[in-house]
């Protein structure tokens, strides 16, 4: 079984698209089950040209910055095309070639211009306004960078839905994405990640709720931008007056500088530390004192990878009432109405107030984590639909297909 995996987003860049795509690439390729009784043959196709160190020791082939002709014809010799997103150009070749297309979503790309599903006047979560044909909104959320900009988006919008509509299956992290983008032949895995010090991750293994000495931690780890909140959980903070509590905002972005002029304004000095972009090991180093961990979202969030991969680690995860986040962590967390500081001040106090109670969480938030979200259920899920696909009536054989054969063997 060939199986060719397309993403925009893959090593040496950084983000969640990035991490699940490696961990189904790498897994897939080292699984023995097959639909034809062979291990998966994985071949990764990005545009970034940059490769990362030790790239040919990985157990599936990576072809970077492919030519269009070199692209047509790897998705031509393929059995199943896995797009990781919702780029256009591999999901019209792979429409035209007939091919078993399957659409990993990792975004709003086909139900909201913008892709954050937020409505960039108010800064708020968005209602909805593509999809329900409220196009003017749509308009003026984006209208920012200029009217044929804004237009743009929201015209191309209507072609990648259509292309996805026509993939054999859509693939939702979890089951409130699909009840947003309402697209075809829908099915939910959700990721998966190895538990910290498990083979295949190199982190230092899972990091109990610290008991040292000095004010209690509470983290937030993520870019900083408008759709993740951290201007809320400023607020949020500075209604805890009367709690002993260090903030540690880990991670960087373009709010930067914003949310340190809230910090000052709110007059948080002293309790606001602003650490970065970290190594991975000094992220664990900071994390391992921490009580719990927030992921105030306003928008943007099909699963919440930060929120698992600390419920890995055993912490209160602390989150916003954003369907995604609140499928995630179950009732292994705290929640709160989105943008709401007081809420989401009442949620820490209760960590602050309990150590205990927050070892017990951080507990049971491990347990449903190492127990919903495995890399080898995520693995199993995916070869479960492969299989179907492949054992499904024959792939129609496109005109389009015999047209460019020529052409394609003498361009690759």
């Amino acid at each position: 079984m060939q199986i060719l995996i397309y993403t925009h987003a893959f090593p040496p860049m950084v983000g969640g698209i990035e991490t699940i795509t490696m961990q189904l690439a790498q897994r897939l390729a080292e699984s023995s089950h097959s639909a034809l009784g062979e291990e998966p043959r994985v071949v990764v196709v990005t545009p970034q040209p940059d490769p990362i160190a030790h790239e040919n020791e990985l157990p599936f082939q990576v072809v970077r910055a492919p030519s269009f002709w070199k692209l047509l014809t790897l998705i031509r010799k393929t059995d199943i095309l896995h797009i990781s997103g919702s780029d256009m150009l591999p999901l019209l070749l792979g429409w035209l070639l007939r091919k078993n297309t399957v659409v990993q979503h990792h975004g709003f790309q086909t139900a909201c211009p913008n892709g954050q599903l937020i409505f960039e006047p108010t800064q708020g979560s968005c209602p909805g306004h593509f999809m329900a044909g409220r196009h003017r909104q749509c308009w003026s959320c984006n209208s920012a960078g200029g009217m044929m900009h804004s237009f743009k988006r929201w015209l191309l919008t209507y072609p990648r839905r259509w292309l996805c509509a026509r993939a054999e299956t859509n693939v939702m992290p979890t089951a409130w994405l699909g009840s947003l983008l309402q697209l075809p032949r829908m099915v939910t895995i959700h990721h998966g990640l190895p538990a910290p010090g498990s083979q295949g991750d190199h982190s230092p293994g899972r990091i109990a709720v610290s008991r040292a000495v000095g004010p209690p931690r509470i983290a937030y780890v993520g870019r900083l931008v408008t759709t993740k909140g951290v201007h809320i959980l400023l607020k949020a903070a500075s209604q805890l007056t009367d709690c002993e509590f260090q903030l540690m905002i880990i991670g960087d972005g373009p709010e930067r500088s914003r949310l340190e002029a809230d910090v000052r304004s709110l007059h948080l000095e002293g309790r606001v530390v602003f650490c970065g972009h970290l190594p991975t090991d000094e992220v664990e180093q900071m994390l391992a004192g921490a009580r719990a961990v927030v992921m105030p979202s306003v928008a943007g969030e099909v699963f919440g990878l930060v929120a698992l991969e600390n419920m890995l680690r055993g912490k209160v995860v602390i989150v916003s009432q954003i369907g995604s986040l609140t499928e995630v962590i179950g009732d292994a967390g705290l929640t709160f109405p989105a943008g709401d500081a007081r809420a989401l001040a009442g949620c820490v106090r209760q960590v602050l107030d309990s150590e205990d109670f927050a070892e017990k969480m951080g507990a049971r938030a491990a347990a449903r984590a190492s127990s919903l979200f495995t890399p080898e259920r995520m693995v199993d899920d995916h070869l479960s639909l492969y299989r179907r696909l492949l054992g499904a009536a024959p792939i129609m054989k496109s005109p389009l297909d015999s047209a460019i054969a020529p052409l394609a063997m003498t361009k690759d």
